[in-house]
């Protein structure tokens, strides 16, 4: 994997390598995992969007689903 160097303030660099060394993982890992969590955040704040955006149409065709669903699972 390739690797970069990127500026960052000393007070920035401290507070990840103390965190990383309290977690047991590399700064990278650290930063990686804080960024792993940052793009499912915005995904789900996405997610959150769209469906408070959602008509009535595309919830009556949620519910005809569900129902569907509902019952298959009550065959078995």
């Amino acid at each position: 994997m390739a690797m970069t160097t990127i500026k960052i303030p000393v007070e920035l660099r401290d507070r990840i390598n103390e965190d990383a060394r309290a977690q047991g993982v590399s700064a990278a890992g650290l930063i990686e995992q804080l960024m792993d969590a940052h793009d499912r955040n915005r995904r789900m704040q996405s997610f959150g969007r769209a469906v408070r955006s959602a008509d009535e149409d595309y919830w009556n065709e949620a519910r005809e689903w569900d129902a569907l669903v509902s019952e298959d699972s009550g065959d078995e």
